[in-house]
C-alpha cells in the first residue's frame, strides 16, 4: 500500500482586522460637518489654560451632563486631567480671532488682547463671550489618542441675542439671519 499525500496548498495570509478608515479620509468627512465653536478654560492650580474645541455635546438633561474631547498630546491635556472644574465659553459670531488664539500652540493665550476674569469659584472665564457653562468634571474616558471629558453643568450664563461661531470645511462661519417675507 502506498500512502498518498496531497500536495501542499499555499495558504493566503490572513489580513489583519481593519482599524477604520484612513485618517485623511476621516478628517475629510468631518470637515463637511458644521460644529459650534467653544473655548474650554480651566485652572488646575498652575495658571489658566484654554483650548478651542468643536466637540462639545450635550449628554443628559437629568443630571445636566456635557462632553468634549481633548487630545492627549496637547499642552492643555495634563491640566484638564488634573482639573476638578472647567468652563465652556460659547464663542459669538464675531469672535474668530479669539477662536484662533486658543487654537494656536506655543503662545500665552491669556495675554492681551485676550480679556478674561475668574468666576467666584476661581475658574477662568473669557469676557465678552456669547455665554458660558461652569462644569464639574466627573469622568475622563479613554478614546484613542483623545480623552472624552464628561462633566456636570453647575452654572450657566447665556446672551440670547448673539449668533454662534461655527466651524465648517476648515474655516469659521456664522449663521445668516433668515430673510423676512416680502410683506414685512
Amino acid at each position: 500500500m502506498s500512502s498518498y499525500t496531497a500536495p501542499a496548498v499555499p495558504v493566503a495570509p490572513v489580513a489583519p482586522p481593519a482599524t477604520g478608515i484612513a485618517p485623511d479620509r476621516f478628517k475629510q468627512a468631518f470637515r463637511r460637518h458644521p460644529a459650534g465653536v467653544v473655548v474650554v478654560t480651566a485652572d488646575a492650580g498652575h495658571g489658566p489654560i484654554g483650548f478651542t474645541a468643536t466637540s462639545l455635546s450635550s449628554l443628559s438633561l437629568d443630571p445636566p451632563l456635557v462632553s468634549f474631547g481633548i487630545g492627549t498630546t496637547t499642552s492643555s491635556w495634563p491640566h484638564i486631567e488634573r482639573a476638578r472644574t472647567a468652563v465652556v465659553n460659547f464663542l459669538g459670531a464675531e469672535q474668530r480671532a479669539l477662536a484662533t488664539t486658543f487654537a494656536t500652540s506655543g503662545i500665552d493665550r491669556f495675554a492681551a488682547p485676550t480679556r478674561w476674569r475668574r468666576l467666584p469659584e476661581g475658574e477662568p472665564v473669557l469676557d465678552g463671550v456669547a455665554g458660558w457653562l461652569r462644569l464639574e468634571i466627573e469622568q475622563l474616558v479613554p478614546a484613542g489618542d483623545h480623552r472624552v471629558v464628561i462633566a456636570r453643568v453647575v452654572d450657566a450664563r447665556l446672551d440670547e441675542g448673539r449668533g454662534p461661531l461655527l466651524f465648517h470645511d476648515g474655516s469659521y462661519h456664522t449663521l445668516r439671519a433668515p430673510a423676512l417675507p416680502a410683506d414685512h
